[in-house]
Order: C-alpha cells, then structure tokens, then sequence
C-alpha cells in the first residue's frame, strides 16, 4: 500500500512540476519537441502496419486464386 502512496505522489509531483516548466518559452518549447516527434512516430507505426496488413491481403488474394 505503501508503494502504491509513493506512486501517486510522484505522478502528482509530475505533473506539478511539468505545469511549471510548461510556463516558460523554453519549456513550451520541449513539450512541442517531444510532441511532434511522439506524432511523427505514431504515423511511422501507423504507415508500417498499413503497409504490411496490404501486403499479408496482396499474399492472401493470390493465394486463393492457386
């Protein structure tokens, strides 16, 4: 139970903590950082799935016309 206190007071602290460095130009400016390069990645595995499920139906279609 112990841990589980811990646990919730280092989120909270967290989140304080990003709220304060959220208020300055440079702290804006690495959330925005980290922000776009969590997107671009997100669109990365989101490309790669697409991608592969369109070439596993590719393999499926040919597969039945044997």
């Amino acid at each position: 139970m112990k841990s589980i206190l811990w646990f919730t007071v280092g989120v909270a602290a967290g989140f304080v903590v990003a709220h304060q460095v959220n208020q300055t130009k440079q702290g804006r400016d690495f959330f925005e950082s980290i922000d776009a390069k969590a997107r671009a990645f997100g669109h990365a595995i989101a490309e790669g799935y697409h991608a592969r499920d369109a070439e596993l139906r590719a393999e499926a279609g040919s597969a039945g016309d044997r």
